[in-house]
């Protein structure tokens, strides 16, 4: 049903189904709640000193007892902190009034550990959540670590997967070269060598496209938080080789990567996959012949950006994981220079082949070629790079079809960055912060979400967001960072249950999470409960599948559904701003 301005009747029509919907979602999370009224709070909980909130629904009501508290969740007659809720706001993306509980001001002088529960004075209670300076390890560990539980190629033993152990699928030792991806050295189905990386999403192909923005915020998580994943260990076979495991991760996907670059010309394949879908089914029973396609221009630059920055990243590992850096650098250097020959080789889909794009028709690649160059100045220093650089017209929230702001990251993160440069980089993230602060406030859930920012994987909208915001807040003295934190913090509070579904979008975590998402590992494996670690997509009203949904109020379209791979898949490119941002806050007191 579309929105239709000045129709008061169908916009009382279209409130209705937003109110059935979520009470329906929710009811399982708040017992003895008043019909019409829900309490959405992180369901995970908070560091100490860190901003607190929980969002409560309007029903409508006048005169009601505006005052809250917090109590603990197993004896509400212990109050830890009272307070009064903000006047009724509308919030336009999920068509709602809400009202703001702020305990804020709740520290851990006040008592930490938990559980704890915001209630109102008329019995409605939210979902328990924690507060302490340890309270996103568990989420952390297993958000990476999904990682480990979407490898190709790899056997997940019980030691270190339990329940999800399973036999390796998908070796990729004989690929075939597709005949859009066919050279005189490689011809048609000829075979190569192309193991390891992961599932990119629900299915089980590979793409290099959608590794780049992945692999970038994994390599700047591991270089910005080094102390806390050197001693993060998520219970992985490489736990003991005395190397981070986030790294242990990362080589595992750049060992892949690494392998579809043609050796002969530099340039690097699009992706590898089946020519179509697989239906749902253990990956060890998988026998479809896979294909890598044709090498294009946003590959090779993807491709050429992270191999510059693994190169710098892994240095300082170099002891314990010789050689990698020099190998890098030159597999950065040749792809860049295939696509700085081959400017315009944008992917055009075979017609035997409809696995994921990772393209756009017509897209222009202005971006790409900055985020490349910006990694491979930094790398070399060589002034050709800088003499190449043509700056964005926009740099803004990152996604993996948009990575100008990649770029600016890295050159405000420099020492080696030209001072023109660094100004520029500084300028942009600041600028875009300020514009997503300036959404924070507006916001009646007080989160920096708006109706067009409901895309597919809108989840990770919230989270790139948090990053950029993060990459603000050093960027301005320590007295003034208080508001980019805050806004940080309601992002991610929004994906951990503070959002108009009261649904904890990571699975495994919280009171009420996915348990059927698209993901054929978890489809298929006999186990109820979904692999752990994994943040769906979210809502969106694009309706790409065949599922029946109820509403397109942007905030509300969500499915806990195998079916509705447009709102509850997972991916790479999703995990991997949930660790960024989880790392930024785990630790804060």
């Amino acid at each position: 049903m579309k929105r239709c301005a000045g129709n008061a009747w169908q916009k009382w029509l279209q409130r209705l189904m937003v109110a059935t919907l979520t009470a329906a979602v929710t009811c399982t999370m708040s017992r003895g709640a008043v019909a019409g009224r829900q309490i959405h709070v992180n369901q995970v909980g908070f560091p100490p000193n860190q901003p607190k909130m929980a969002v409560v629904t309007h029903d409508g009501k006048a005169g009601q007892d505006m005052t809250f508290a917090v109590t603990a969740a197993g004896d509400d007659t212990r109050v830890v902190f009272r307070g009064t809720l903000s006047e009724p706001k509308e919030w336009i993306p999920s068509n709602q009034t809400v009202l703001i509980a702020d305990f804020s001001d709740l520290s851990v002088r006040e008592g930490s550990g938990g559980p704890y529960r915001v209630r109102l004075a008329d019995g409605t209670v939210s979902p328990p959540f924690a507060i302490g300076i340890d309270v996103y390890r568990d989420v952390l560990k297993a958000s990476i670590k999904a990682y480990y539980f979407n490898r190709a190629g790899a056997g997940l033993e019980n030691a270190f997967a339990g329940k999800w152990e399973r036999p390796a699928g998908h070796p990729d030792t004989i690929v075939y070269v597709h005949e859009s991806a066919a050279s005189a050295q490689r011809p048609t189905g000829s075979v190569l060598s192309s193991p390891k990386g992961w599932y990119d999403a629900g299915d089980y192909n590979k793409y290099i496209v959608n590794s780049g923005i992945t692999m970038f915020t994994l390599l700047k998580a591991l270089d910005r938080f080094a102390g806390l994943f050197d001693q993060l260990n998520l219970n992985i076979p490489e736990s003991q080789n005395h190397l981070p495991d986030l790294l242990d991760e990362i080589l595992w996907n750049l060992d892949w990567m690494e392998t579809m670059q043609d050796p002969f010309d530099g340039g690097v394949y699009h992706k590898l996959t089946t020519a179509d879908f697989t239906r749902p089914g253990m990956p060890h029973f998988q026998y479809q012949k896979r294909y890598v396609v044709q090498k294009s221009t946003a590959a090779a630059l993807d491709f050429a950006s992270v191999m510059a920055l693994a190169a710098r990243v892994v240095k300082k590992y170099d002891a314990v994981h010789p050689h990698a850096v020099a190998r890098y650098r030159q597999a950065a250097i040749r792809a860049f220079n295939w696509a700085d020959t081959h400017p315009d080789v944008l992917y055009e889909q075979p017609p035997d082949i409809v696995t994921g794009r990772y393209a756009f028709p017509g897209e222009t690649l202005a971006d790409e070629f900055f985020w490349a160059q910006s990694e491979l100045l930094l790398l070399t220093g060589e002034s050709r790079f800088i003499k190449k650089i043509r700056l964005p017209e926009n740099a803004d929230v990152p996604g993996w079809s948009n990575v100008a702001m990649l770029g600016a990251f890295s050159l405000a993160d420099s020492n080696r960055t030209p001072p023109a440069l660094k100004r520029w980089a500084q300028k942009a993230i600041l600028e875009s912060a300020a514009r997503i602060v300036a959404e924070h406030n507006d916001s009646g859930f007080r989160v920096a979400m708006t109706a067009p920012d409901f895309i597919w994987g809108s989840n990770s909208v919230a989270l790139n967001k948090a990053i950029v915001l993060l990459y603000a807040e050093r960027l301005v003295p320590p007295g003034k960072t208080g508001t980019y934190r805050a806004a940080a913090q309601s992002l991610l509070d929004y994906v951990m249950g503070r959002n108009p579904l009261g649904v904890c979008f990571v699975t495994g975590f919280g009171r009420l999470s996915p348990m059927h998402i698209h993901h054929r590992v978890s489809k298929s494996d006999g186990i109820d409960a979904p692999v752990p670690g994994f943040l769906v997509g979210g809502p969106q009203p694009g309706w790409q599948d065949s599922c029946q949904y109820p509403t397109k109020v942007p905030a509300i379209t969500y499915m806990d559904d195998w079916c509705s791979y447009s709102t509850n898949e997972v991916a790479i490119n999703w995990n991997a701003p949930l660790v960024y941002v989880l790392a930024a806050f785990s630790g804060i007191n």
